[in-house]
């Protein structure tokens, strides 16, 4: 038999094994959704597709508890109603126009209205003011969702003993550039550095900084105990510090050395180090705690660095500036989604106790925050708070599924 030959019966039992597996698998249409890209050869460049749905397509939407997300909802409407009439909702350079702040004021003030706890009629609001939206990535409805916590550290504000790891605050060197500012088809993309004889190079990395880059300058604003905890906290965003001198100092982002993000345990993975149908938060650290010798090694590979600032008063802060509210803030990723508009999700989330299995979250969400690891249209990251039970489910959260966005009737998605 020729090479050519056997070729084209390899082509052809790809072929009909696609096929079938498509028969066996469409029998229904959720099925039918997840298989679509298998017939997709060329994978196509990430875009936004959304598709107009009704509010009983929304799975579980009729058992959510939607009041506990009008708290953040109005949270948003704080945002949209200081700004002027003509202006966007969305301004940070997304996919799709969410409408004016004219199309939103209205609904923000009949929100503020529903009194506290009143399920239904927060429902009917939604439902009578709002227009769902299937998010897809081209054709494929489905996307990945992660979830994210506020960590607790232990530190001093002076460095001695056991706590010599450095929060650094923003250096005032650091030049953050939204491009979008200078060409409309950048919008979205942003870059960071330093400037030097008139030109904007890159900032130090995440190496170069650990080995002393910013050191003796005073921008520490808190010393902590753990290397890897520190890690985890840019990477979270944010968390609180228990003060060896009493009392809890809060901290949020403040800037990024605009190197791109790297996931270390994407890293741990390659290297066959950690199991990818068990990676998470926890199975990370438990490898870093038993090979100190590497932590240096491993968390180096992330040359993104992220800068704190003390917050004072309520928080934890999101990208929207306004408080984000635990179970109901959800972190998007910019270029895709705006700001401040509710999402419906419907995916698998983590039981609190590890040996318990997955359970299904179907939530009324508002998009508050964005990260370097949020890429992509249909891709979400859930704040679920403070305490030992929002860290084991944001560390083990890494589960498919669907969302929708809900815009105000008559705003159509541009």
């Amino acid at each position: 038999m020729s090479r050519r030959t056997i070729v084209l019966l390899l082509v052809v039992l790809l072929v009909v094994g696609s096929l079938v597996a498509g028969f066996w698998l469409t029998r229904n249409a959720a099925s039918r959704e997840g298989i679509v890209n298998l017939f997709e050869i060329f994978p196509a460049q990430d875009r936004l597709v959304l598709k107009p749905a009704a509010f009983q397509d929304l799975p579980g939407w009729r058992d959510d508890a939607v009041e506990q997300a009008l708290p953040a909802f109005l949270r948003s409407c704080q945002r949209i109603e200081a700004l002027p009439d003509g202006a966007p909702v969305s301004d940070k350079g997304s996919e799709i126009a969410a409408g004016r702040a004219e199309d939103w004021r209205p609904l923000c003030a009949e929100a503020a209205g529903i009194p506290a706890g009143d399920r239904e009629g927060v429902r009917r609001f939604f439902e009578t003011r709002f227009q769902p939206w299937s998010a897809r990535n081209n054709r494929n409805p489905l996307g990945l969702f992660t979830g994210y916590y506020e960590p607790l550290l232990h530190g001093s504000r002076r460095r001695h003993g056991r706590y010599t790891v450095p929060l650094y605050g923003r250096p005032p060197e650091l030049v953050m550039v939204d491009l979008g500012r200078f060409r409309d088809d950048l919008k979205g993309k942003r870059i960071a550095g330093k400037v030097e004889e008139g030109s904007l190079v890159p900032f130090a990395d995440r190496r170069a900084i650990d080995q002393g880059a910013l050191a003796g300058r005073k921008l520490e604003i808190v010393w902590v105990d753990d290397p890897v905890s520190a890690f985890f906290l840019q990477v979270q965003g944010s968390g609180r510090v228990e003060l060896e001198e009493g009392g809890e100092m809060r901290v949020g982002y403040a800037a990024q050395n605009g190197h791109p993000y790297t996931s270390i345990g994407k890293a741990l993975i390659q290297s066959h180090a950690l199991n990818p149908e068990t990676v998470s938060l926890q199975t990370i650290r438990a490898w870093l705690e038993a090979h100190p010798d590497r932590i240096d090694e491993v968390l180096e590979k992330d040359a993104s660095y992220v800068f704190f600032r003390e917050v004072k008063g309520e928080g934890p802060m999101g990208a929207e500036g306004v408080p984000l509210t635990p179970g109901r803030s959800m972190a998007v990723d910019l270029n895709y989604l705006p700001l401040g508009v509710p999402l419906w999700l419907s995916a698998g989330v983590p039981d609190p106790e590890a040996a318990k299995p997955d359970r299904k979250l179907h939530r009324l969400l508002v998009a508050q925050d964005t990260g370097g690891a949020i890429r992509g249209p249909v891709r979400g990251d859930l704040f679920w708070g403070f305490g030992p039970e929002a860290e084991a489910l944001a560390g083990r959260m890494k589960h498919r599924g669907k969302l929708w966005v809900l815009l105000p009737k008559g705003v159509r998605p541009g």
